[in-house]
C-alpha cells in the first residue's frame, strides 16, 4: 500500500474512534441524566434509541447525498457534526425548558455525523489499495471496540478523579477527537469504491438480490446483539449487581469492548488463515449462550463474565458481514454499504430498546429484558448459516 493511503487507513481508524465515542460516551451518563435532570428511565431508554434512529434515517438517505458531494466533504463535515453535538450537550439543556429536549438535540446533531461516518468509513477503506480486504475492514472495526474501551477507561478515571458532576468539561474533550481528524480528511487521499468503467448497483437491484436481504438480516441483529448488551452493561452492572459506578463502567462497557476488540483485531492479523464463515457461525453460537447467560445465571459474577463474553462473540459479525457483502455484491457500491448500516443500526436501536421496554415492564429488572433481546443472536446464527449456503450454492452456479 502506498504511504499516502496508509495514512487515509489511519484517519479511517480513527473515525471509527470518533464513531465509538458517538454511540458510548452518553450511556455511561444515563443515570446522572435521570438523578440530575429528574428524567425517568423509560426516557433515558429513548436516548439510545434517538441515536440510533438519526443514524438509520441518515443511512436510509444519504446515499445519493454522499455520492453528489463526495466522499471527501461528506467526512470532513461529519466530523465537524460530531463536534458540534457533543459542544451542544454541553449548553442546551441548561438553556431550553426542558432539559430532555436539550440532550435530544445535541444527540441528533452529532447522530447525524455518527450516521455520515458509518456509511463512509468502511467504503472509504474498502478503496484503498490492500493485500487483503478482510483483514483490513475487520481491523478497521475493532477500532471502533478500542474508541468504546478508551471512552470509558478514560471517562471512569476522569469521573473518577475530577468528579462526575464535570461531564461537560469531557464532553468538550471528546469534541476535540472529531475536529482534529476532520483536519486530516481535508487532506488525505481517497480513491473511488467502483472503477470508473462499472457502475454501483441501485437499491431496486440490491432489493432484488436474496443474498443482499440475508446479509441485511445479519447486520440487524450484529447491531441488536452487541448494542443490546453494551448500552445496558453500565446500568445492569450497578443495578444488577450493585456495583459502583466506577467499577460498573470497567467491569461492564469497557470489559464488553476490550473483548470485541480483541475478537477483530485477532482476525485482522490471522484472518487470512480463518475461514471467515466457521469462524461467524462459532461466534453466533457463542453469542446465544453469553445472553443465556447473563439472564439465567445466578451467581452474579457469572452473569458478568457472561456480559463481556458477549463482547468477544459479536466482534467479527459487524465487519464479517461487510466483508462477505464486498465479496458477493462487488458492484453494491455506496448504496449497498448504507443500506446495510441502515439494518446495523436498526438493529443498535431495537436491541437495547427492547432491553428496556422489557425490563421496565418486570420492575426494571434487565436480567429479563436481556433474556428477551436473546432472539436477535438466534437469528444472527441462523443468518450466518443461510448466508453461507447460499454463498456456495451461488459459487457452484457459477
Amino acid at each position: 500500500m502506498k504511504a499516502s493511503f496508509r495514512t487515509t487507513i489511519r484517519a479511517c481508524f480513527v473515525g471509527y474512534i470518533v464513531q465509538g465515542i458517538v454511540n458510548n460516551f452518553v450511556p455511561l451518563l444515563f443515570l446522572t441524566f435521570q438523578k440530575s435532570y429528574h428524567i425517568p428511565l423509560s426516557q433515558i431508554t429513548l436516548i439510545a434509541t434517538f441515536n440510533f434512529g438519526i443514524q438509520l434515517l441518515i443511512d436510509l438517505f444519504s446515499a445519493g447525498f454522499i455520492d453528489r458531494i463526495g466522499y471527501r466533504a461528506s467526512m470532513v463535515l461529519a466530523h465537524l457534526l460530531t463536534a458540534v453535538g457533543f459542544i451542544l450537550l454541553t449548553i442546551l439543556p441548561e438553556i431550553l425548558p426542558s432539559a430532555f429536549a436539550g440532550i435530544l438535540v445535541a444527540v441528533a446533531v452529532y447522530a447525524i455525523g455518527g450516521g455520515v461516518l458509518e456509511v463512509l468509513v468502511s467504503p472509504v477503506a474498502e478503496a484503498c489499495p490492500s493485500d487483503n480486504k478482510e483483514k483490513t475492514m475487520s481491523k478497521l472495526h475493532s477500532f471502533y471496540s478500542w474508541g468504546q474501551a478508551g471512552v470509558v477507561l478514560f471517562s471512569t478515571v476522569f469521573f473518577y478523579i475530577v468528579g462526575i458532576q464535570n461531564w461537560k468539561i469531557l464532553a468538550i474533550v471528546w469534541a476535540l477527537v472529531p475536529l482534529c481528524n476532520a483536519a486530516v480528511f481535508m487532506k488525505v487521499p481517497i480513491a473511488p469504491l467502483i472503477g470508473s468503467e462499472e457502475s454501483g448497483m441501485k437499491i431496486r437491484e440490491l432489493f432484488g438480490s436474496r443474498l443482499f436481504w440475508i446479509l441485511f438480516l445479519m447486520m440487524l441483529c450484529a447491531g441488536a446483539s452487541e448494542q443490546g448488551v453494551s448500552q445496558w452493561a453500565s446500568a445492569f452492572a450497578e443495578k444488577g449487581l450493585g456495583l459502583s459506578k466506577t467499577w460498573g463502567d470497567l467491569a461492564g462497557p469497557m470489559a464488553f469492548a476490550l473483548l470485541m476488540g480483541t475478537a477483530r483485531a485477532f482476525y485482522g492479523k490471522y484472518g487470512n488463515r480463518i475461514d471467515l464463515d466457521r469462524f461467524m457461525i462459532l461466534s453466533g453460537s457463542v453469542c446465544i449462550l453469553s445472553y443465556l447467560g447473563i439472564s439465567l445465571l445466578p451467581i452474579p459474577q457469572l452473569s458478568l463474565i457472561a456480559c463481556a463474553a458477549c463482547g468477544l462473540s459479536v466482534g467479527i459479525m459487524w465487519p464479517g458481514t461487510f466483508s462477505k457483502a464486498s465479496a458477493a455484491l462487488s458492484r453494491g457500491g455506496t448504496a449497498m454499504f448504507a443500506l446495510l448500516a441502515l439494518g446495523g443500526d436498526i438493529g443498535s436501536s431495537s436491541g437495547p430498546t427492547l432491553v428496556g421496554i422489557v425490563s421496565d415492564i418486570f420492575s426494571g429488572n434487565l436480567k429479563v429484558g436481556i433474556l428477551a433481546a436473546s432472539i436477535f443472536p438466534i437469528l444472527l446464527l441462523v443468518g450466518a448459516f443461510l448466508c453461507k449456503k447460499f454463498m456456495i450454492r451461488n459459487n457452484r452456479e457459477r
